[in-house]
């Protein structure tokens, strides 16, 4: 070996060579105590789950920030329902399924409280605070009186142990209280009453029931390949909720302690009293009250003070402001939406946070509350249906093709998104239907809403401003520019007709 090849740089290669060129895997002064442990989601969810729940509900009831967050997530979620739009080519079969399930949405809530629309927004409720919901799907008896004899009860997730974990007596797993076999899910262990309603004090019965699975929709936003049951969505922001609120109550008490003295007065002669003076406490100390008006005239040696309480400096509104940015990010929401506060936020801010945000939301709104709630109870709800004699149908899959209308976004600026969508019709980007199912409404639904409506006014003898292929608005302009000699144009005294600046052209 020569003399310069003792300095040269060994050559790399290895996985300990590759490993040490990841900066998130070294080891180094600076990164020496972090060893998180490579657990899976199931196991942390097992081992903090009931503890992360209780804490994520005593959030959202507590801290007005979470409550209004939730509030904004179900509200942007499903808004007043994601509904079914039946793709059935036979129009009159179409027109009574829909007429039928439009009719059923009333009675679809077992314990009566609300519509399916409303059970959907419960659901996203409990996805924000629980991070799951179950949907259990009760068949009932034809006397009972229901157009479909069919309904649906919700299920918090405390109702589902996250402590049974076992194997089965007929051999099967049951983790965090699912039931699985060889191939998938075959029941759910459900509690008969929640742990935490203390109201609820029956005869003594078994601590579970077992409810197959295919009457069970669990509702929950996967995070991990395999994972089983869901977080809570206002996990990731739950510590810095918790301790904000903390910081905020102990300023507010600060101020107001700070505020209840007005000033301090020094005696010297502690056995005279002053104008307002209260009795002396058993330590000697008394409290001196002031009237609107008062004039105090002060004894030899005698001293006042005023309280000047600090303030809260001007850090403060700063660092709120940062804090809550970093609490909106950990949520997935617009700043705007958790805190209410939009000063400064413009146009382009807001639209191009609520583009990101509805992006997120189309994800949940496609691939969780449609594929996981409304297409198993639109295929339940079919079957029920032509069993009960409600649907005239000889085979239920005829109807079953279905797709949901998400509710429909409201822009900052209406007009131009309307104008939007006018100028991709005509240039064939996109279609009509597609545009009106955008706005929430059946495309169908809304044509015959027109054809009445046209028909109705033709019949009474009524002309509108507005008929259907009619251009009106910012964008109807003239077709062609007026003719200054054909007399329509205004006369400006010098004998020449005005021209409007901005359609003249050069």
């Amino acid at each position: 070996m020569g003399l310069f090849d003792r300095f040269r740089r060994p050559s790399s290669g290895g996985p300990a060579a590759v490993s040490a060129r990841l900066e998130g895997a070294m080891a180094k002064r600076r990164l020496r105590g972090w060893n998180p442990p490579l657990e899976n989601i199931n196991s942390l969810v097992a081992s903090g789950g009931p503890r992360l729940l209780a804490r994520s509900r005593e959030l959202v009831v507590t801290n007005g920030y979470a409550a209004n967050a939730c509030e904004a997530f179900a509200a942007n979620l499903v808004g007043d329902g994601i509904k079914p739009s039946s793709l059935i080519t036979d129009a009159a079969l179409r027109d009574s399924v829909q007429r039928l399930w439009l009719a059923w949405t009333d009675e679809a809530d077992a314990d009566g409280l609300t519509d399916f629309y409303g059970l959907q927004a419960m659901v996203a409720r409990e996805m924000f605070v629980a991070g799951e919901c179950f949907v259990r799907m009760r068949p009932r008896r034809v006397e009972d009186g229901l157009l479909v004899p069919f309904q649906l009860q919700l299920l918090q997730s405390e109702m589902l142990p996250f402590e049974k974990t076992e194997t089965a007596a007929n051999g099967n797993r049951i983790r965090c209280g699912i039931e699985f076999d060889g191939i998938g899910r075959v029941a759910y262990h459900f509690r008969r009453r929640h742990p935490g309603d203390s109201t609820d004090q029956g005869a003594v019965i078994p601590d579970t029931v077992r409810v197959p699975a295919e009457d069970v929709l669990h509702i929950y936003r996967p995070i991990d390949a395999g994972q089983i049951r869901g977080l809570p969505h206002v996990a990731p922001a739950m510590v810095r909720l918790f301790l904000l609120d903390q910081y905020d109550d102990a300023e507010l008490d600060r101020k107001k302690t700070a505020a209840m003295f007005a000033g301090f007065i020094t005696k010297t002669a502690p056995e005279d009293p002053m104008m307002g003076e209260a009795e002396a406490a058993l330590d000697g100390t008394a409290i001196a009250s002031l009237e609107p008006g008062t004039m105090q005239v002060l004894l030899p040696g005698e001293d006042v003070k005023f309280s000047s309480p600090a303030d809260v400096g001007g850090g403060y509104e700063a660092f709120q402001y940062r804090t809550l940015l970093s609490v909106s990010a950990s949520l997935g929401l617009p700043y705007h939406l958790v805190t209410g506060d939009v000063r400064q936020a413009n146009y382009s801010s807001l639209r191009a946070e609520l583009v990101e945000f509805r992006r997120r939301i189309g994800q949940l709104q496609h691939g969780v509350m449609a594929h996981q709630l409304c297409r198993p109870i639109w295929r339940r709800w079919l079957e029920t249906a032509v069993l009960s004699g409600a649907l005239d149908i000889g085979n239920p899959a005829v109807a079953r093709p279905v797709q949901w209308i998400p509710p429909r976004w409201d822009w900052v600026d209406p007009l131009k998104d309307i104008q939007a969508q006018v100028l991709a019709m005509e240039a064939g980007i996109t279609s009509r239907r597609k545009v009106v199912e955008a706005t929430g409404y059946d495309v169908e639904e809304v044509d015959r809403e027109n054809a009445a409506d046209a028909k109705r006014s033709a019949d009474l003898g009524l002309s509108y401003r507005a008929s259907p292929g009619e251009t009106q608005g910012a964008r109807a302009t003239p077709a062609a520019r007026p003719d200054p000699g054909d007399g329509t144009g205004e006369d400006t005294g010098d004998g020449s007709a005005s021209t409007d600046p901005a359609t003249e052209q050069e």
